[in-house]
């Protein structure tokens, strides 16, 4: 929702996704292909258009003058919750590595200190993730390094990014 030029219209855009989320739990899919895979691919697996849905609150802040933080870490938290249910697998840190990507993605990518998310790297490390969740919690390793290079932006596809992600293949590590 970052690519929305006027934040009404953004705002529009967003409440109509979030309301179609979540008629997916009591009824059939528009004709959207977005939404026709979310009902057969994710419902069958749990995942509800509710669930799916909750995410949006964190894109509808970036709308603001001034997003707000807590928001934004909410939006990293359930997309780990909601990804970890798919891979089969949960890990009490997951919470933490979705903030941290979620916050440094906007920090990122806008360029704002107040967003920065170099308060959820204690939490993280040294915790070992899980093998499957690891293509996962990479998205958090490269947002690792971006918070140690803050306001620095490293470029994307570097070497340097690619070693990190492959360490935190082998070892599951990310900060």
């Amino acid at each position: 929702m970052t690519s929305s030029t006027q934040p009404a219209l953004g705002a529009i855009r967003l409440a109509w996704w979030r309301e179609a989320l979540e008629r997916l739990d009591n009824g059939s899919p528009p004709p959207e292909p977005r939404l026709q895979a979310v009902v057969s691919q994710l419902i069958p697996r749990g995942i509800s258009g509710k669930a799916l849905a909750a995410i949006e609150d964190g894109w509808a802040t970036l709308l603001d003058e001034s997003p707000d933080r807590d928001r934004i870490a909410k939006r990293g938290e359930l997309i780990f919750e909601i990804a970890a249910r798919l891979l089969g697998e949960s890990d009490s840190k997951l919470a933490p590595a979705g903030r941290l990507f979620a916050l440094q993605q906007v920090a990122r990518k806008h360029l704002r200190p107040s967003i920065h998310a170099d308060s959820e790297l204690p939490g993280l490390a040294g915790h070992r993730f899980a093998r499957k969740l690891r293509p996962l919690t990479a998205f958090a390793r490269l947002a690792v390094r971006d918070v140690k290079q803050f306001p620095e932006i490293e470029p994307e596809a570097t070497p340097a990014r690619a070693v990190a992600l492959l360490s935190h293949r082998l070892f599951g590590t990310i900060g």
